[in-house]
């Protein structure tokens, strides 16, 4: 599978349905989900190299697991069941051994020691704890009942030969390696690292760290979304800041272009003079700005940029960092060849009062306390220590509704997008 690549995206790919100008959250997340498919290679790598990596194809168990019927505890193994009451069997020499097996056939009513993992040799199927054994001069005694089978592992109990583990599109936890282990997998084709590039936007922005003149302000996007990356796994690409100059973003996107599979902008996503995110995009004929009926974070624009993707963010930091979790978050994720996946969340009761107007689905910045779901005192999106302050967010959805203290609430910990 070394060396294999992905088609590219179609210049259509984000295009809006005719006459749609709204487009509700979910809309918007299927036509991602719909439209997006994998932009990296596949390369093979060694397992203990493997970790955060991206299945490219499921993983098969080359042998099961456990590839034999062995001991799940330290005791005394023997054929068959035992009925209640009092029982003496005679000890036969030797021992069964995890990686040390017993060489020989275990007779009819006689009893071997057994360790735990041991591969239980022919004439034993059930085994006893050694707490519950008298051990004798060349005997056992104990009490019964003890079915067949007891304290025993059967064969590929676990994982059988030939089953599929771990479906494409994985990305692999250190539980996964183990199980990948336990199934003989030493080397698993994996989907190279995503490369996103990130570049915020605006003669207002000035470096964290250097003289803010009047009228300026400190980029705050741009670490965000760069740690928001790496996150999650993939590579970023740190490509600056941006003037409002259109001849300087467009050298700014043909370099990123040929350094990254994904753009990643913020601020110039609108439609006003100075968004020349959405211009240059336009202008090369593979731009679409989807209006989100999301509140914070409206404006969306996606589009290409020499057959790379790009996700022109708000350039406000909350709304950035709410766009990015709810869209490009998920879409990046499918970019890199996993699966897509909902975040998690959890009804909790509400610790707050809010009333809210139909037509969007809105994102409060959260955490609970007590059991209960705190909400930031400001809604205002220029609140970027709301987002520190935050421990999630709280998912409104897209009808009017009246929410009051102790009503069930949707929180999604920023734990379930990754974070």
């Amino acid at each position: 599978m070394t060396g294999i690549e992905p088609p590219p995206l179609r210049n259509d790919c984000f295009a809006l349905p005719a006459g749609v100008e709204w487009t509700p959250v979910d809309t918007a997340l299927d036509m991602l989900r719909d439209r997006l498919g994998p932009v990296t290679g596949v390369e093979m790598r060694l397992l203990s190299q493997a970790l955060g990596g991206v299945l490219a194809a499921d993983a098969v168990a080359l042998r099961s697991s456990p590839p034999q019927a062995n001991s799940a505890v330290d005791g005394y193994g023997f054929a068959g069941a035992v009925p209640e009451g009092a029982h003496v069997m005679p000890l036969e020499e030797g021992r069964a051994a995890a990686g040390v097996p017993f060489d020989g056939v275990l007779p009819a009513g006689r009893a071997l020691r057994v360790l735990t993992g041991a591969a239980l040799p022919e004439g034993v199927e059930t085994v006893i704890l050694e707490e519950d054994v008298t051990l004798g001069t060349g005997e056992i005694a104990f009490r019964g009942p003890l079915k067949r089978g007891a304290n025993t592992r059967k064969a590929g109990e676990d994982v059988a030969e030939g089953a599929v583990v771990l479906p494409a599109g994985r990305r692999l936890t250190p539980a996964d390696l183990a199980l990948l282990a336990s199934v003989g997998l030493g080397v698993v084709p994996l989907r190279r690292q995503l490369r996103v590039a990130v570049l915020s936007t605006g003669d207002e922005l000035v470096e964290p760290g250097e003289t803010a003149g009047p009228g300026q302000i400190f980029d705050a996007n741009r670490p965000m979304l760069l740690s928001l990356i790496h996150r999650l796994g993939h590579a970023p690409v740190d490509l600056g800041r941006v003037p409002d100059d259109r001849t300087t973003l467009r050298a700014t996107f043909d370099r990123a272009a040929a350094e990254a599979d994904v753009i990643l902008t913020s601020g110039g996503a609108s439609a006003g003079d100075e968004d020349h995110v959405s211009a240059l995009l336009r202008a090369a004929g593979a731009m679409q700005q989807w209006r989100i009926a999301l509140k914070p974070g409206r404006p969306l624009a996606l589009g290409l940029w020499q057959g790379k993707p790009v996700f022109g963010l708000p350039g406000n930091p909350v709304a950035a960092l709410v766009c990015s979790l709810v869209f490009a978050r998920p879409a990046m994720a499918v970019l890199a060849g996993e699966s897509w996946s909902v975040p998690q969340g959890y009804d909790l009761p509400a610790g707050f009062e809010k009333r809210k107007k139909p037509g969007r689905r809105e994102y409060l910045r959260a955490r609970v306390r007590d059991g209960r779901v705190e909400v930031f005192a400001s809604e205002g999106s220029g609140r970027v220590s709301g987002l520190s302050w935050a421990e999630g967010l709280v998912e409104i959805g897209d009808d009017a509704c009246h929410i009051r203290p102790g009503d069930p609430v949707r929180f999604i910990p920023y734990g379930s997008f990754g974070l």
